[in-house]
């Protein structure tokens, strides 16, 4: 949004006991027949957070979500808000929203009777409805837009009507389930920034559900990776993808390239890793102690510079950096950079992403090109095998 959004009071009464955290999920759990949809979830979540909840299809993160919601009870557990209860209670008992991922706008109602909706079933009186709005059509900008119908507007248009429906009972919590989901790419990316500086603005507490991994890394202060039920890793989106905890994570969250492989020794501050595909690679020890055994080496691959004669120090010496000679495989031209897939000596692949600085960039690889890959120590993760 711009800077001529309304200040509103929205969020004004959404501040939990100092110390507290607004919302506290305690070993949630729910199963459908012999399927647990969602096993032993337990997370915390800050006044003001925005948070998403990332994970492939079938891992409960919409399931996590209606119960929040009061749409499913859990069959364990506690959901506390304000350090009150609220795991079974109805979902208009709850002050929480939901904006769905087919915004569920009433097609025979206008813009101003859908927005509405809602506080005429709190009994609200005339003049406050009517007040509340002005001020959520003001705010999603919507202006002029009051007396349409949902088929007479764009699907950015119908997406804001449920977006301020869903503001207009100042809720203490927002729920977001895949809201943009429908929205051309173009769309998408620009109602991404007006969600976030809505929220900022507001000072509200949203919690939206994603299987774009690029739209929780965008929009999210921290972000929750499901799998199978469970909550895989926490964490900020720079710490997810750049020190994931497991081999799965590290594979869901981005491109990588993994090197399976066995710790030969330990050479000060660094491991030394043998594999199969790589051969012998100087890796950073990582921030928790590793044993000895299997471990997998993970490299993103903007990580991985590409050069004709390999990497050079500024005396005219090669380096000791991990270095692997391979022929460019693959091209994929991105339009802001180019990924190249590099086929190795020992038969094993390796993709590298290269910014596309120039215009026209004449030092570009081409296919079957003799080429040195080269990564530091440092822009290596290592993960249990």
């Amino acid at each position: 949004m711009t800077d001529e959004l309304p200040k509103t009071d929205l969020a004004a009464d959404a501040h939990p006991a100092a110390g507290q955290p607004l919302l506290r999920i305690e070993g949630v759990a729910k199963t459908f027949g012999t399927f647990r949809a969602v096993d032993g979830v337990s997370l915390d979540i800050k006044a003001g957070e925005f948070f998403a909840l990332l994970g492939p299809s079938g891992c409960g993160k919409t399931t996590l979500l209606r119960m929040l919601a009061g749409f499913e009870a859990p069959d364990e557990g506690r959901i506390l808000l304000d350090g009150k209860d609220i795991a079974q209670a109805l979902p208009h008992e709850r002050p929480i929203n939901m904006m769905f991922q087919n915004y569920a706008l009433f097609p025979h109602l206008s813009v101003r009777d859908n927005i509405a909706f809602g506080l005429k079933r709190a009994g609200l009186a005339r003049t406050e409805i009517a007040t509340r709005v002005a001020e959520m059509v003001a705010l999603v900008k919507l202006e002029g837009l009051e007396k349409r119908k949902p088929d007479q507007l764009s699907g950015g248009q119908r997406q804001r009507v449920a977006l301020a429906r869903a503001l207009a009972r100042r809720p203490k919590l927002l729920l977001l389930d895949e809201p943009l989901a429908a929205l051309d790419k173009k769309l998408r990316e620009n109602t991404q920034g007006e969600l976030m500086e809505l929220q900022r603005r507001l000072g509200m507490t949203f919690i939206i559900v994603t299987h774009d991994q690029e739209e929780a890394m965008t929009m999210a202060d921290r972000i929750g990776v499901m799998k199978s039920g469970k909550l895989a890793q926490v964490a900020p989106p720079r710490e997810l993808y750049e020190a994931p905890r497991s081999r799965w994570i590290a594979e869901f969250v981005g491109d990588i390239n993994l090197f399976d492989g066995e710790s030969k020794l330990r050479d000060g501050h660094r491991l030394v890793i043998g594999t199969r595909d790589a051969g012998t690679l100087v890796v950073a020890e990582p921030r928790e102690p590793v044993g000895a055994g299997r471990f997998a080496v993970a490299i993103r691959p903007e990580k991985i510079k590409l050069s004709r004669r390999g990497p050079v120090s500024e005396a005219g010496h090669e380096t000791t950096l991990n270095r692997l000679d391979g022929v460019i495989a693959d091209i994929c031209y991105l339009g802001g950079s180019t990924t190249y897939k590099v086929k190795l000596e020992t038969g094993g692949m390796v993709q590298a992403s290269v910014a596309n600085s120039a215009r026209l960039d004449v030092d570009a690889y081409s296919l079957n090109q003799h080429v040195v890959a080269w990564f530091t120590p440092d822009d290596c993760v290592v993960l249990p095998s």
